[in-house]
């Protein structure tokens, strides 16, 4: 019998995983596909008897406008959600805002999959003529956080993110686990890679095949050592979820009409 279980989801989609684009730390609301697949997640876990106790998400409102479409189809609206930039997705730098398929046609599918999954690959970094740079650095969320603006990242590798991750994981959410509460944190692809990189002691090669679908709870079920007492699982339709995961895949490499 585990111990713990953690429920991790990545966002429902986002307007630029529509698009394609390296989102990262520019703040997109959820599609209409995204919506739903929100609502059909809350839908999932109802069904399978989940109930929270405490949700943690980024401070992108992707992750947040998620929980909420979450809890309300549960019915739990009333669980309280707590935020942190420690939890947003990993800062793409200078590739934010650009397009992944156009991208794998001018640098090659093998470099923008390095870019996007490796783990200690850092892109190049942003700068303050990058068109976001203001949106992102201005951004009055980031002013009242535990790290000054300035101090804030231009450029992350997983291993960057997870390094920021984990005294947020240690010092906030290990001890609410530990006292029995069911918690559920809904973040970003990069961010809950990056956890369960931690978690199962994943290695530094084999994360780059990690891949995770919008929208789809991941359950880790843990011993009082927080150790994963089997591999995570991905609840739903398997079909459909090995479909997401083929989509995500597919978003870094060239189109076939240009190929």
């Amino acid at each position: 019998m585990a111990k713990y279980r953690l429920v991790l989801l990545r966002h429902g989609e986002g307007a630029w995983n529509k698009e394609n684009r390296f989102c990262s730390w520019v703040d997109q609301k959820l599609s209409s596909d995204g919506i739903k697949e929100a609502q059909n997640c809350g839908k999932h876990l109802k069904a399978l008897g989940f109930e929270f106790d405490l949700v943690f998400t980024s401070v992108l409102r992707r992750s947040i406008q998620t929980a909420w479409l979450v809890l309300e189809e549960m019915g739990q609206e009333w669980v309280p959600i707590q935020s942190s930039w420690r939890l947003n997705e990993r800062h793409y730098g200078a590739l934010i805002g650009l397009n992944r398929a156009e991208m794998a046609l001018n640098h090659g599918e093998e470099q923008v999959k390095i870019w996007r999954r490796s783990y200690d690959v850092t892109p190049p970094p942003i700068t303050e003529s990058h068109p976001y740079y203001e949106e992102i650095y201005n951004d009055r969320r980031y002013k009242c956080g535990d790290v000054s603006p300035d101090n804030l990242p231009k450029a992350e590798s997983l291993k960057d993110v997870l390094d920021r991750l984990l005294p947020y994981w240690n010092e906030k959410i290990v001890p609410e686990l530990k006292s029995g509460k069911m918690i559920l944190i809904s973040a970003h692809g990069n961010s809950s890679r990056a956890l369960l990189k931690h978690l199962e002691g994943i290695s530094d090669e084999d994360i780059i095949n990690v891949t995770l679908p919008t929208g789809v709870p991941i359950l880790l079920e843990l011993d009082e050592n927080l150790h994963p007492l089997g591999p995570h699982q991905f609840l739903g339709d398997q079909e459909a979820i090995q479909a997401a995961i083929k989509k995500v895949e597919d978003q870094g490499k060239v189109k076939s009409a240009e190929k």
